[in-house]
């Protein structure tokens, strides 16, 4: 997921860009900041597409996923648990 976000500002944004990793309880916050103001584009699923699947494979694993417009740029922000509980939760994930 990491590298996913980082290689997405790297390929579509001018530099610089900024990775921060911050751990919020049994999860990691993985925001990206990058200088350009286009919003990510989540391509329609299509198995057969060569390609573009980074931000796909990013959604399906994260237990959040947020993009906000900043002054200059974007901020990509992912949440992804450590590991699971004993009891079958996911850690950071709420259940109801």
């Amino acid at each position: 997921m990491v590298s996913e976000l980082v290689i997405n500002a790297v390929k579509y944004a001018p530099r610089p860009f900024m990775l921060g990793l911050q751990i919020v309880g049994g999860a990691v916050r993985v925001p990206v900041w990058d200088s350009d103001p286009v919003l990510p584009d989540v391509p329609a699923s299509d198995p057969r597409r060569v390609g573009r699947h980074g931000l796909e494979m990013t959604l399906a694993v994260s237990q959040g996923y947020e993009v906000h417009r900043q002054p200059v740029g974007k901020r990509v922000t992912a949440l992804m648990a450590w590991a699971d509980d004993p009891g079958g939760d996911i850690a950071g994930r709420t259940t109801t």
